[in-house]
């Protein structure tokens, strides 16, 4: 499963990257209202929970669309991109009604926009509306609650969405930032000199660590629970680096303005992030009771493959194979000691392989 960017057609100028504030905000937004997918980030989630109850509950209210699907509203919609935030706030505050019925309608719902009724047929009273409405309740109470506010009220609940966000801006935001931006500042910087020397498609893949070249052209897969194939061109595509968005990875095509990914930034991820393939084949050495029975003698004293033989009552060629399949996934180690190959499990991957999974899931 993968999503496949088609990147023909697009020279250097058609790539912006940069830093955006309200994409970062909207990606702590959802550390704060999902901690355990992010144990990593647990200190400064410590810290900004601390905001006051009021604050809290607004979030809670909101919390849908920074949730998984993320709201088209976060993202960059021109180029260059914002200077701040407050220049990102002004843009949602002078979006016509249609603009922003348009651009959170599907953040509500949790879906892509085909999924969504027409702006114009979004309004209290109308069959579409209460259809749209109906459906966001079936994913959550509060979906469907904020979904009859944005039927009924719509620029009343753009009007408190800014309100939350300047909020949790004051309280907690502004001083990470101040941290932060100029960090993703020097990548963005460093992701601008690449692209003008090396294609987007090239770049893209050097980013991304799961990211890879497939097939003719200039398209690149990008490795998450997902199927899809967007073509970018003739819309631009701004990447934007995050220090909060890991393990997500996301993908923005939905809106005509250009195709956004956001990805976290070089020094904001742990080491050995893991492919679907590498994960599948992790959990599938673990399947065999015998491989299994090997772990538990490997996870001594290194030992030779005659004496794993000699421990499980097995021929060498056996032991081997099974050895051969725990190594190629990286669940055992094996070093050379003179004429002798010891092996013993690799204990700190076994350790991991559960983060591991939840960070390729929620990738």
């Amino acid at each position: 499963m993968s999503i496949v960017l088609d990147l023909g057609g697009l020279g250097p100028a058609d790539v912006a990257a940069g830093s955006s504030a309200l994409s970062e905000l909207m990606a702590s937004l959802h550390v704060l209202a999902e901690p355990e997918h992010h144990p990593e980030a647990a200190g400064w989630t410590a810290r900004a929970a601390a905001a006051g109850d009021e604050l809290r509950d607004e979030l809670s209210v909101f919390a849908p669309l920074w949730a998984r699907f993320r709201c088209r509203l976060f993202f960059p919609r021109t180029v260059p991109l914002a200077a701040s935030l407050d220049e990102e706030l002004a843009a949602i505050a002078a979006l016509p009604v249609e603009g922003f019925l348009e651009l959170v309608a599907p953040g509500i719902l949790g879906s892509a926009g085909q999924d969504v009724p027409p702006t114009h047929e979004l309004r209290a009273g109308t069959a579409a509306a209460e259809d749209y409405t109906r459906r966001c309740l079936r994913r959550s109470y509060a979906r469907g609650e904020l979904a009859r506010q944005l039927v009924a009220t719509p620029l009343q609940l753009r009007d408190r969405l800014l309100a939350v966000l300047r909020a949790a801006d004051t309280a907690f935001f502004a001083d990470d930032w101040r941290t932060l931006r100029p960090l993703l500042e020097d990548h963005a910087r460093e992701v601008r000199r690449r692209l003008a020397v090396r294609s987007p498609a090239d770049v893209l893949t050097e980013l991304l660590p799961t990211a890879a070249r497939v097939g003719p052209g200039e398209r690149v897969r990008l490795d998450k629970l997902q199927i899809d194939e967007v073509r970018v061109a003739p819309r631009p595509l701004v990447l934007v680096p995050s220090a909060r968005v890991w393990p997500h990875l996301t993908v923005k095509r939905e809106h005509p303005s250009c195709v956004v990914v956001q990805y976290a930034a070089r020094g904001t991820t742990p080491a050995g992030e893991l492919t679907l393939r590498d994960l599948h084949d992790r959990l599938m050495a673990l399947t065999s009771p015998a491989r299994m029975e090997l772990c538990r003698h490997l996870l001594g004293e290194p030992i030779t493959t005659s004496e794993l033989a000699t421990r499980l009552g097995s021929s060498e060629p056996q032991v081997s194979r099974a050895l051969r399949t725990l190594r190629d996934a990286g669940l055992v180690r094996s070093t050379r000691d003179g004429k002798l190959v010891r092996h013993r499990l690799a204990t700190d991957v076994v350790q991991r392989l559960g983060h591991d999974v939840l960070a390729t899931v929620a990738r």
